[in-house]
């Protein structure tokens, strides 16, 4: 490759907002590695109490401008200006909220970064005006981006891509990485009958599935510890189906965890549960496998790519509260099993790497500006 791009990202949030979630993480993981390689990476963030108006937050010049929703028209003013006058090779637009639609006003060609697309799922997250919005923005995709490559980071999102109108070979499949664990893991000890939920706690994320399956399950494992890692609008929900449910008791809500603590208590757990309707990829799966974890997850799109069922954990089918207590139960109740699981998770997460992400996004960059 020639000189290094000089790369726009649109991404409502950044790093630093309280409420990141994986999507943030993914593209902090990328962008600030093609950073540190020589890319000049500037991003385009909402703002958030507290956070300074610019920041550099791994080596990526982070421009925070505004609250939502004046903040996806500014960002939208602001790329058609930078783009116009030359500031900039490519433009990175990550669709994983409300759609930037920047083919529309960028002079500079546009790769669309995918995370996952809402289409219904938002009416179960966001009230039904955001919800309808989010919505029938999507069916503009098909059209908008038509002249636009694709970055998703599951097979199941590109199938989503494709049957919302995407054609497969403008479509590239790039994995999350994972960091190293922060804790010494041995996956031949067996770990006490813990479960385990990680990740942000909101609606569509369905947490009180699990919760759910654990009431059908207390009187077979009275000594299991449920612990609920994560911060988020369900909170507060959370807690009171807990107290419903009688497990309040031996249920912890630890809210925001360092990446030490989070892993120290994943490596203490027997089975992470995700409950979620529907990710990109599944990149807490991955983590909890970092650790030696094995998950029980919802059958749904990314997780089915994340999750290798009946080897580094289970699927079972969304929202079913039995067969996610049968699955939870399997695990916590075969020692032979659990074992085996936590020795494939362990491996399976050996395969997920930042840097090769770092080196298939800098070929998609490369592709994107030489089509100009």
């Amino acid at each position: 490759m020639g000189s290094r791009a000089r790369v726009l990202v649109l991404n409502e949030r950044d790093l630093r907002h309280p409420q990141m979630g994986g999507a943030e993480i993914h593209v902090h993981e990328i962008f600030g590695r093609l950073a540190r390689r020589g890319f000049e990476v500037e991003m385009l963030s909402s703002s958030f109490a507290g956070g300074a108006a610019r920041e550099r937050v791994d080596d990526i010049d982070v421009r925070r401008i505004g609250g939502v929703p004046l903040y996806y028209l500014r960002a939208a003013q602001m790329c058609r200006r930078a783009t116009r006058d030359g500031r900039f090779d490519v433009v990175v637009e990550c669709l994983n909220k409300l759609p930037f639609l920047s083919p529309v006003y960028s002079a500079r060609p546009v790769l669309a970064l995918s995370h996952h697309l809402f289409g219904a799922t938002a009416f179960r997250q966001v009230s039904w005006p955001i919800a309808t919005t989010v919505f029938l923005t999507e069916k503009l995709i098909p059209k908008l981006y038509r002249r636009s490559p694709f970055v998703t980071i599951s097979e199941s999102s590109a199938d989503d891509l494709v049957e919302r109108g995407i054609a497969r070979e403008r479509i590239t499949v790039s994995h999350c990485g994972i960091a190293p664990s922060l804790v010494s893991v041995d996956p031949d000890v067996l770990r006490p009958q813990r479960v385990a939920y990680v990740g942000r706690l909101e609606p569509y994320k369905r947490v009180d599935v699990m919760l759910q399956a654990m009431a059908r399950l207390a009187d077979r494992f009275p000594n299991s510890e449920i612990v609920v890692i994560g911060r988020g609008s369900d909170r507060e929900r959370l807690e009171a189906v807990a107290r419903e449910l009688k497990l309040d008791a031996r249920t912890r809500f630890t809210g925001f965890v360092s990446d030490a603590e989070r892993d120290e208590l994943l490596a203490g757990t027997r089975v992470c549960v995700c409950p979620s309707e529907k990710e990109g990829w599944g990149l807490t799966v991955i983590e909890s496998n970092g650790v030696g974890t094995p998950v029980v997850a919802t059958d749904a799109p990314g997780l089915r790519d994340s999750v290798r069922h009946g080897e580094t954990g289970f699927l079972a089918p969304f929202a079913d509260t039995s067969a996610f207590a049968a699955r939870i139960a399997e695990i916590l109740g075969d020692d032979v099993l659990s074992l085996r699981m936590q020795r494939a998770a362990f491996e399976w997460s050996k395969s997920f790497d930042w840097d090769q992400s770092a080196d298939e996004m800098a070929e998609c960059l490369e592709r994107a500006r030489t089509s100009a």
